[in-house]
């Protein structure tokens, strides 16, 4: 049998709409001065929420983007998928022009979809007399995979499209299996990432219900505060992140701009709880080593972790616990950071911006901070470098990315200078 030689894959563009920055140059600089982007949500009246505030967007205007027309039929969830692609386009200097199209796909996750569509569509059914009368883009507005579609159809690309959903993780699966497409000659270039839009009253209510909110009302610019010994739960963040990820034969005959190889993935499922993590991360283990594993590198070669670190008591533990089993002594020359200590849980879009945020430091030779990191939890080994509160400056070679999911799902991805 014929063996099998994967091609290399690269990241040629990259593209944000976060609460910290609206840019990719925006949201690197606020990254890299640690700044937070919590604030008292304005989209409706709190009075009787838990949680009183979030991430959302700052200074978003739909209007700079689309016309009143498009506006009606997109939910946020897609047009900040379509602003963040937008600009990884741009970025990456692509004349789709010159390409052959069907070999060019969309694989975007969400991890929740049109949220503030269904609520609003819902509302006015049960408010409006129960009388059946949907707007006809209900539906569409609502549907996950949307805005895979509405991207593909925005450059007339005919390249596999599709979405990916494992709740948390869902960004991170899309640029895994567009590197796994690439990787086996079926695409040369994909364009993935991940968008959320669920600051609503519903989001906010269901997330409050689970108990996985931070509820420090007279404190939220500290609320996101991973690995911290007070953390109470998660921010709820927004926003979209966006990578062009192409072969790496392709990208150099193009002569693109290569921002970093993705050198190996790893997937898990923890097979244990619908929203704990494993309390010794052990689907967490088995992702992070099969990352390394698919690079061929060794444990000692990773320089920088960007944890899933979401500010819950459970999972920050379980991630501190796996990493250490992964990586034993060599773990305190890691340099390991929560972002989401500045731009909040971004749930399916996560592991986009936090892919941006893990490939940056490879290029800028900095790593942005752990802010809100007043005491370090006393289960955690206080040699670790959790990059509290400063970025610092590093050669990084290696940087891995960690997303993870409710439903166990588990996503490493590592990138390589």
């Amino acid at each position: 049998m014929e063996e099998l030689i994967k091609k290399k894959v690269v990241v040629t563009g990259i593209g944000s709409i976060t609460p910290i920055g609206n840019t990719v140059e925006e949201y690197w600089k606020s990254l890299v001065l640690g700044k937070n982007g919590c604030a008292p949500i304005t989209y409706f009246d709190t009075k009787k929420y838990k949680t009183k505030f979030a991430c959302e967007l700052k200074n978003y205007d739909s209007s700079v983007f689309f016309n009143k027309k498009e506006r009606r039929k997109l939910d946020p969830c897609a047009q900040y998928g379509i602003v963040a692609s937008e600009e990884a386009i741009k970025n990456s200097g692509i004349n789709f022009s010159k390409e052959k199209r069907e070999r060019i796909g969309v694989i975007w996750g969400s991890g929740i979809g049109g949220l503030l569509n269904l609520e609003e569509s819902i509302s006015d059914y049960v408010y409006g007399g129960k009388y059946p009368k949907f707007s006809p883009f209900f539906i569409p507005k609502m549907l996950i995979d949307i805005t895979a579609g509405l991207i593909s159809m925005n450059y007339g690309l005919h390249g596999p499209n599709y979405a990916t959903v494992s709740s948390c993780a869902s960004s991170s699966n899309a640029i895994v299996d567009a590197y796994h497409l690439i990787c086996l000659g079926k695409a040369d270039i994909i364009v993935t990432g991940g968008s959320e839009a669920a600051i609503t009253q519903s989001g906010i209510g269901g997330f409050n219900a689970l108990h996985a909110l931070s509820t420090r009302n007279e404190d939220y610019k500290t609320a996101s505060r991973p690995f911290d010994e007070n953390r109470d739960g998660f921010v709820l963040g927004e926003g979209a992140g966006c990578l062009i990820l192409e072969e790496y034969q392709h990208a150099q005959e193009r002569g693109a701009n290569i921002y970093a190889e993705i050198g190996g993935v790893g997937l898990s499922g923890d097979a244990y709880h619908m929203t704990a993590p494993h309390p010794e991360g052990i689907g967490i283990i088995f992702a992070m080593k099969s990352a390394i594993q698919d690079a061929g590198i060794q444990c000692k070669e990773v320089d920088h972790i960007n944890s899933h670190g979401t500010s819950t008591r459970l999972g920050d533990i379980a991630e501190i616990k796996a990493i250490q089993e992964v990586f034993h002594e060599n773990i305190h020359n890691i340099n390991i950071n929560s972002t989401k200590s500045m731009t909040g849980h971004l749930l399916g879009a996560a592991g986009a911006i936090e892919a941006i945020a893990s490939i940056l430091p490879l290029t800028k030779g900095i790593i942005p901070p752990t802010i809100n990191l007043f005491h370090i939890d006393k289960n955690i080994d206080p040699k670790i470098n959790l990059t509290p509160n400063q970025a610092i400056k590093k050669e990084v070679k290696i940087s891995i990315c960690n997303t993870f999911g409710f439903g166990g799902h588990n996503v490493c991805i590592l990138f390589k200078k």
